[in-house]
């Protein structure tokens, strides 16, 4: 009687790669260009630049070599369980800093500036303040808020139809129609690209004709301080959106197997809901 021991599958463990390192410098020499941007230091642009450089190189690189490992077919369904696991927690971190971002948002206009009208009758920070929102603080300048129903409001319309076009796109690449897969992705792509243009614009608005900038007291700043993340996000996803539409065309990814098309699809879902919470407590609120 003979027996047969069975194949162990083993994780897939890549060979010593120099790009960790070489990630850790970039980001050390952007965070020390902005350091020495700050304080008036003419090396300080040179430094972020360096930074910004061979981080563009360590991504494109790293990432390469992960792409060629998956189209290898050495990640099975260990490797695959693994980048889920660390998507999701990419994602709540994500969630993580929005949700700190927002909670300034609320602070702000519902416990600072109406605690500070209460503390004494007689007291006040500065000539003409009040309890009012949008507060333009003591060095502010008059200005008027970006109305919801103009751009914020066909912004929102482009990324909820992005998210039809993404679904639509995975749906084709699930039930092997390529070219549906395709088309779906390059309509996300240039939607983002359209909402991004429409923000550009509306931040050019901003500064010129409304008044509204960075230096707006409190208000101005909470207010690019989440619009302009959220369009960092933005431009983030159209970049992995792009990454993954050359995939498709290139012939990448099964109708059982395209993680990295699910990953960059979850992302930008996120995306999504989070301009949703905008455009409700910063633009209509």
């Amino acid at each position: 009687m003979s027996t047969t021991t069975p194949t162990k599958v083993h994780y897939y463990v890549p060979r010593p790669s120099p790009y960790p390192v070489m990630l850790s410098l970039a980001l050390f020499f952007v965070a020390m260009g902005v350091v020495l941007k700050v304080n008036a230091l003419r090396a300080g642009p040179w430094s972020i630049l360096l930074g910004a450089a061979l981080l563009i190189y360590v991504l494109f690189h790293w990432f390469g070599n992960v792409i060629g490992e998956s189209e290898s077919g050495v990640y099975k369904s260990w490797e695959d369980r693994s980048f889920r696991m660390g998507m999701v927690w990419f994602i709540l971190s994500e969630v993580a800093f929005f949700a700190g971002l927002f909670a300034v948002l609320f602070y702000e206009r519902n416990i600072s500036v109406p605690h500070l009208a209460q503390v004494d009758p007689g007291f006040t920070l500065y000539p003409g303040f009040t309890a009012a929102w949008p507060s333009a603080g003591p060095h502010g300048k008059p200005f008027s808020v970006v109305q919801p129903w103009g751009i914020p409001a066909i912004n929102t319309l482009i990324l909820l139809t992005s998210g039809v076009t993404v679904t639509w796109a995975h749906w084709g690449l699930k039930t092997a129609r390529r070219s549906a897969a395709i088309i779906g992705l390059m309509l996300t792509v240039g939607l983002g690209v359209v909402f991004l243009g429409f923000q550009a614009h509306e931040f050019y608005e901003a500064y010129t004709r409304l008044g509204l900038t960075l230096s707006s007291g409190v208000y101005g700043a909470t207010f690019f301080l989440l619009t302009g993340f959220h369009g960092l996000h933005v431009t983030v996803g159209v970049i992995m959106l792009s990454v993954i539409l050359m995939r498709c065309i290139k012939g990448h990814f099964t109708p059982d197997q395209h993680f990295a098309f699910e990953a960059v699809s979850w992302y930008w879902h996120f995306v999504d809901v989070v301009w949703l919470l905008l455009f409700v407590f910063v633009y209509w609120m």
